[in-house]
């Protein structure tokens, strides 16, 4: 007898190009797909009434801890210098007890036509502020925190880089935080000066991104820059109860980090427990920073400044023998590269990896992949590289202005190339990059499938959209491809963990600009009903089973992909 038998609805199962009525699940396993005639007898039994249900979605690049802060402002939205200084004002006369007020989530085109600065901020508050760009790449502070922080024109601070103006004068704008805020030493800074990086507020943020994930049908997260300092965080979580949904967490490698760093790295991951719900290994990398202030490496000028391509991370052979030793000690890599020099850096090193160890299914993870050259589209497939991607980072309501000024209109065919890798034969691996974009998978969706902003305006680059059944692909079977998991996860198949989602319509059915409109109605995670957005499911969901833990880097055998 199951324990559970979803009945009456359309299954997409992944598993080759199947369709299914009903799914039965024993022991945190599925143990039925089929026909609603042939269903087993089951303990509990939920009618879908047509409903689309498909394995449970995988974030692969989910900043579970970025969350959002009840304590800062946020200006998701905030379009104007006029609209950001409201919201700070208020914010500050509403909480007088805070001694710093901080924001986040700010756009780079506040300002039009240069970067903010701190004379901006001028009169909203005599306190100091702290401001985190939408991308958590740039921060704005105002004249009071560049004061208290003690940054003048010859000072330099552990979590980023201080501009300063022609006469050498800071500016108030700090470049390479997040690549700089998660070292030791700039991990220590911030939780020294700003109160919004204590670990109490920090694990706030943890547990509110993975209950919000639970709510979006989101049954794995990939955690992708975890600080070994922060890993406690993590564990936390866990024997607190708070991981509804599976968690891979990515150990940051910062730039810069020896040998004896990458040993520690590999003996954290030796000595975790094994879990079903919490594993550790892939190692987080960058290659360069991000495009919006011409900090990513392009393989040519930026458009709006001639001589400057920006700059990798670290010299191309450095960055490749470090990947290579990485590569040796059996870590699969995520690495972070926007312009198409620092992805072409990251695939020659992949490459290198792979020549010299005669090893091809490590998985490596290129991430974001927002500026792609034709000579090296075709690489992904060929290596075995995963693009793990965020459909939503190519709305145009986001990149409209400065990103595609920077990167010049002659390159805009080069941007986020969803459709051309998918033909390519590369495994795409999709991702929310939350709290940088909308945790909400469907939001997701709806801009792989329109390329469009989320006000249902014209569509940018079309030729790259994708059509649904290729965008779910990514968002579950590609992503458990991606993380050694494809045999358990990312599918409908008997002998896989349970873990899937109804959606509260079959989304096949709807055309692209209705899909923001729904939800995830129910999540499964390992058998057990982790959200219920209608509350069918009245009694003691099954006990999701405590088998060994998901994939651990080990290959498994292929099964057939999506057709693109």
């Amino acid at each position: 007898m199951l324990d559970l038998l979803l009945h009456n609805g359309a299954v997409r199962t992944f598993d080759g190009a199947g369709w299914a009525q009903a799914v039965g699940i024993t022991g945190g396993y599925i143990t039925y797909v089929g026909t609603d005639d042939d269903a087993p007898a089951a303990r509990h039994r939920i009618d879908l009434n047509g409903r689309l249900l498909t394995p449970g979605i995988i974030d692969s690049h989910n900043h579970l801890l970025l969350g959002f802060d009840p304590d800062a402002v946020s200006l998701e939205g905030a379009s104007s210098l006029g609209e950001v200084r409201k919201r700070i004002a208020e914010h500050a006369v509403e909480r007088p007890e805070l001694d710093w007020i901080c924001a986040e989530n700010a756009v780079y085109s506040v300002v039009e036509g240069r970067r903010p600065n701190a004379s901006d901020l001028s009169g909203v508050t005599d306190r100091p502020v702290f401001i985190t760009t939408y991308d958590q790449h740039s921060v704005w502070l105002n004249d009071a925190a560049l004061r208290v922080l003690g940054i003048t024109h010859e000072s330099s601070i552990p979590w980023g880089r201080p501009e300063v103006d022609a006469d050498g004068n800071p500016t108030g704008w700090v470049t390479d935080f997040y690549t700089s805020a998660m070292t030791a030493s700039g991990l220590r800074g911030l939780q020294r000066d700003i109160p919004m990086y204590s670990p109490d507020r920090r694990y706030r943020r943890i547990t509110s991104s993975l209950a919000m994930a639970a709510a979006s049908g989101i049954t794995t997260v990939v955690e992708p820059q975890v600080p070994l300092a922060e890993l406690d965080l993590m564990y936390r979580a866990r024997a607190e109860g708070k991981m509804h949904s599976r968690v891979i967490t990515a150990l940051f490698h910062p730039v810069g980090s020896d040998a004896e760093f990458r040993k520690d790295l590999r003996e954290a991951v030796d000595s975790a427990p094994v879990d079903d719900m919490l594993r550790l290994g892939p190692v987080k990398l960058y290659a360069d920073d991000v495009i919006e202030p011409h900090t990513a490496a392009m393989l040519a000028d930026y458009a709006n400044r001639p001589g400057h391509r920006g700059s990798p991370s670290m010299p191309p052979n450095e960055f490749t023998a470090m990947l290579g030793e990485l590569h040796r000690l059996g870590f699969q890599t995520h690495t972070h590269a926007t312009g198409d020099w620092g992805v072409r850096m990251a695939l020659d090193a992949i490459e290198s990896a792979q020549r010299s160890n005669r090893t091809t299914d490590h998985r490596h993870g290129i991430v974001h992949v927002e500026c792609l050259d034709d000579a090296d589209l075709p690489r992904f497939a060929r290596l075995g590289v995963v693009p793990a991607m965020q459909p939503r980072h190519c709305s145009p309501d986001l990149v409209a202005g400065t990103w595609m000024d920077n990167v010049g209109e002659g390159r805009w065919d080069r941007a986020w190339r969803f459709k051309s890798l998918a033909d390519s034969g590369a495994r795409l691996a999709f991702s929310s990059d939350w709290q940088v974009g909308e945790m909400d998978p469907l939001v997701g969706f709806y801009t792989a499938l329109t390329r469009a902003g989320l006000d249902g305006g014209s569509a940018w680059t079309p030729d790259e959209c994708l059509d649904l059944d290729t965008t779910l692909c990514a968002y579950t079977q590609g992503g458990a491809w991606a993380w050694h998991a494809e045999n358990e996860l990312g599918v409908i198949r008997a002998g896989a963990r349970a873990d899937v989602v109804v959606w509260s319509a079959n989304l096949y059915t709807l055309e692209a600009s209705e899909l923001l409109g729904e939800r995830a109605d129910l999540t499964i995670v390992g058998g057990a009903v982790v959200h219920d957005a209608r509350r069918e499911f009245s009694d003691d969901p099954p006990v999701p089973a405590s088998a060994a833990g998901v994939g651990h880097g080990v290959p498994a055998e292929s099964h057939s992909t999506c057709a693109h």
